[in-house]
């Protein structure tokens, strides 16, 4: 059984056993030997997904309303637990230990069975999450490029970088299940038919590009302190640096211009303003024709067309 360092790791109130039985080293030789299939799994994940789309190009759409619920409850709960169980490390490891420790010190895996623990979940997590384009394919809603990409990348990057032990990566795990906490409890009640204000939906993005930014911060700190103390000073290789900054900048770019078309171009508002008023004749009209059925088929799909690059755009 491998001990803690109590002194680089925060004092947690309750440890689960299979957290407590947690063993860096296996988990570390697994993915060395391994982490080469995630090019089939992402090879795979194309030909489902535009294969699954041309499947679907003269099938009528799933509702698939229930498994969506089940499905993004599901994640926002694995998320939320994931961001209480490190986010405690990276504040402790801040507080004692500084910046320096947080970007070049791996000790969230080496010596906190806890961190490490969910660590090693949110890597292997990348693999289902791929789930969620069949949600959007089978629905027959848009499957916008960053969606897609994203998956694709976040996936590689995460898997590559538990085989080095990236020490940075800490920030991002830690950002990226904080702000899956919050997208996908949203789209969790969306799902279910409750109506959390749109101004949320800005929010989560606000989340995200905030994230794209202090990711390229965190490699351009990374990369000045290889510079000034030596690359044996730092737990992270110039590579993983040079992939991580350009998949973030790029992140950034595209979450950006995703902002700008969905919250603050005349075009954005104008399609947003259109399907509120038409949802809310059908509204009106539901109690007095018997013609609603068939006619709020395109409503349930003009608002998930609104909702769809937010819906399902998630970062690492």
């Amino acid at each position: 059984m491998i001990n803690m360092d109590i002194s680089v790791t925060p004092n947690y109130s309750y440890i689960f056993d299979f957290e407590n039985d947690f063993i860096h080293q296996r988990t570390r030789k697994w993915m060395v030997e391994n982490w080469t299939w995630v090019f089939y799994y992402c090879g795979i994940y194309m030909l489902v997904i535009f294969g699954g789309q041309h499947f679907m190009q003269n099938r009528p759409r799933f509702q698939l309303r229930g498994p969506l619920i089940i499905w993004n409850t599901m994640l926002a709960m694995f998320s939320i637990m994931g961001a209480f169980r490190t986010a405690p490390e990276l504040l402790h490891v801040l507080r004692h230990y500084g910046l320096f420790h947080s970007v070049c010190v791996p000790s969230y895996i080496e010596q906190d069975r806890v961190c490490g623990f969910w660590t090693w979940l949110f890597v292997l997590s990348k693999l289902p999450e791929l789930g969620d384009t069949i949600f959007i394919v089978l629905r027959k809603q848009p499957l916008i490029f960053l969606h897609w990409y994203h998956h694709i990348t976040v996936l590689i990057y995460s898997w590559f970088s538990y085989t080095e032990y990236t020490s940075s990566a800490r920030w991002f795990i830690v950002m990226n299940y904080c702000v899956h906490s919050v997208m996908y409890s949203y789209y969790a009640l969306k799902a279910a038919r409750f109506n959390p204000p749109r101004f949320i939906a800005m929010i989560i993005t606000s989340l995200q590009l905030t994230q794209m930014i202090i990711g390229c911060a965190i490699n351009v700190w990374a990369h000045g302190f290889l510079k000034t103390h030596g690359p044996q000073s730092c737990n992270i290789s110039q590579t993983n640096i040079n992939l991580s900054i350009a998949m973030y900048f790029s992140y950034f770019v595209l979450f950006a211009r995703f902002f700008y078309k969905a919250y603050l171009s005349p075009d954005g508002k104008s399609r947003r303003m259109a399907a509120s008023l038409v949802a809310q004749n059908s509204a009106k009209l539901r109690p007095t024709t018997n013609t609603t059925s068939n006619s709020s088929k395109p409503l349930v799909s003009t608002n998930a067309e609104n909702d769809v690059h937010l819906r399902k755009t998630k970062v690492q």
